[in-house]
């Protein structure tokens, strides 16, 4: 069973991608970044806000598909500036704190634009 979850973004169409997608009891949820649904990017210069946007995001995709951040196993975080890692991982820390996925934070040289400061993905697993 394949279950995609869309966001409604013009972009799903262009590129052809998802929010999320559900396999059986796995969810990936794709690349997420602070734009709002009016298309503005939330948290500007302020990589701990964006990513609490983001994991808000993203939790609301885990809920269309099932699941729920006590069933993330993964998460993947790209920052333009490792040096502001701090502010993202208590961001992360605060929404995984007692889950503790595996986690990984890579500088990366630019996102789609250069006012986002943070992306993250994670991959959840259901009990079967």
């Amino acid at each position: 069973m394949r279950q995609t979850i869309l966001s409604g973004a013009v972009w799903e169409e262009i590129v052809g991608y998802s929010r999320a997608v559900r396999i059986g009891n796995v969810v990936e949820v794709a690349g997420t970044t602070a734009v709002n649904e009016m298309g503005h990017v939330v948290g500007l210069d302020d990589p701990g806000e964006q990513a609490r946007f983001i994991l808000r995001k993203i939790e609301k995709a885990l809920a269309e598909a099932g699941a729920t951040m006590n069933d993330v196993a993964r998460t993947r975080m790209f920052v333009t500036d490792i040096s502001r890692w701090e502010a993202v991982g208590r961001a992360h820390g605060e929404f995984f704190r007692d889950v503790k996925p595996v986690a990984t934070m890579v500088e990366v040289a630019g996102l789609i634009d250069p006012e986002l400061l943070v992306e993250i993905e994670v991959t959840a697993i259901l009990d079967a």
